[in-house]
Parts: C-alpha cells; structure tokens; sequence
C-alpha cells in the first residue's frame, strides 16, 4: 500500500495547493491513501466545515488536528460528526470529536489512524505515550497498518515515541513545528518515521504567518495580530510503501513541491 502523508495545511495558499497538486500526485504516484494535518487550514487557526469539505474533495481520505484544533468554535460540530477528521486523542475526553478512526481503502485495506500530542513545550495533556498503547490494544485485531500523527514541538519527545512505537505502528509523523526535517527513516522493527512532515502553505512567511509582525514582537516585545501569509506555496509530506500483510513500511520519501518551480 502506498501512503501520502501531506504536512499542516496552512490557511488558503496551503488549501490551494492541495487542490491543486493533490490528484495529480495521487495519479503519478498510484496512491491509495491521503493523510494531511489540517489544524490550520481556516484562516491559520482551527477548523471549519467549508475548508474540511474542500480538502475531502481535493483528495484527503483522514485529516488530523493538533494545538489549534478548538480555535473555531464554528469547527466543533464537524469535529463531533466527522469519522475522519481527528484532534489529538490525548485532550480531555469531555471535548468535541476523537483521535483515532478506522480507514478502509478502495481496495479493502484496513488502516487504523492515531492522532496524539506531545507534551514539552504544549499544553500538558494526557500522556501520549500510554495513550498510544491504550489505541494499540484496541485497533491491533482490527488493522495491520497503524499510523500516528505526533503534534509536538520537541524533536526529542518525537524521536522518543517514534523509537517506544517501534515494531507496533507503520508509520509516525511529526508535525506542528512547519519546518521539514530531513531524518526521515525506517526503524528496524519496520516503522517509517519523521520528525516534521513540514507545512504546506506560503514560505514567503514566518512559519505560515505574515513576517512582519512577527518580526516587530522578536524586536521590541510587541506586535499586532498574526494573519496567514500567501506568497510562495509549497506542498511538505511523505510517501510512504506499507506492506499491507506485515504492516511494516518498506519505503519513506520526503516530498517537497514548490508552486514557483510547477515540479511534481
């Protein structure tokens, strides 16, 4: 089975080149199914029906969430409805919506999908790590593949429970940090990993945001509000083979389009 994993989609410019990009990736690569964080995609903060639907019709099978996901509450409702869009598991279970789903491919291929959050640096949630091995026992009989997304700031942390998954998820992606890293690899007991997948969205930015006031509150402690940047789209993830018998990755490529440059 080969996988495409697409990094937080960052406001318009990120939902456009998803749009964009997506079906032509997904024919080029003969993909069967589409991941994508999309914590940011209305605005730069949060969810909202409008953008969720526009990426399921661009393509995404499951959408994942992190630190910004209850930023709209317009975004609550679909949280709750939606089988396939996550927030991470590890929030009080009083919220809105779940961070795991049961995925079947158009082939047949049962994929289960996790969504956790890190704790250094974030708020301090529930521990990811014992979280992951509550989802585990509950999704082991029912799905070969298993794939984490992991919100978190700090490559350790991710490094961490990439090594504590080992043999037991497919696949552990890193997001939230917007910037890709470049450690991509496959762990001996066949799981691929990631420390950040990288944002898709405008690189003519700080992190997805307009430079400017970004820049005037790392100079003199005070700036005006944050809004999404758009200059310079790029599109971040990772592709990904998975034996779908054993569960285990064969293959992890970083994938990186740049708009300016047309490649795919």
């Amino acid at each position: 089975m080969r996988l495409l994993f697409i990094g937080d989609i960052m406001g318009e410019a990120g939902r456009k080149m998803v749009q964009t990009y997506l079906p032509i990736l997904k024919e080029k690569h003969s993909i069967d199914m589409v991941c994508a964080n999309g914590e940011n995609m209305a605005g730069g903060f949060g969810f909202n029906e409008r953008c969720y639907l526009e990426m399921c019709q661009a393509g995404v099978d499951v959408m994942t969430g992190g630190n910004h996901s209850f930023d709209k509450k317009e975004g609550y409702a679909i949280i709750e409805e939606e089988e396939y869009l996550l927030r991470p598991d590890n929030y009080p279970d009083k919220l809105p919506g779940k961070g795991h789903t049961l995925y079947t491919t158009p082939a047949g291929i049962k994929v289960a999908v996790f969504n956790l959050m890190g704790r250094i640096f974030m708020d301090p949630l529930d521990c990811p790590f014992q979280r992951f091995d509550k989802l585990y026992e509950q999704y082991k009989d029912k799905a070969n593949i298993v794939i984490v997304d992991f919100h978190a700031e700090a490559t350790s942390e991710k490094v961490a429970f990439g090594w504590f998954t080992e043999g037991r998820a497919s696949l552990v992606v890193g997001t939230h940090t917007h910037v890709q890293t470049a450690d991509e690899r496959i762990f001996p007991g066949g799981t691929a990993f990631i420390c950040d997948l990288g944002m898709t969205g405008p690189y003519d930015s700080v992190i997805g945001v307009k430079k400017e006031p970004v820049i005037e509150k790392f100079v003199l402690k005070r700036g005006k509000r944050f809004e999404p940047a758009s200059g310079d789209p790029w599109l971040c993830g990772v592709l990904v083979d998975i034996d779908e018998k054993t569960g285990k990755a064969l293959k992890i490529e970083r994938i990186r389009l740049e708009a300016s440059k047309n490649a795919v």
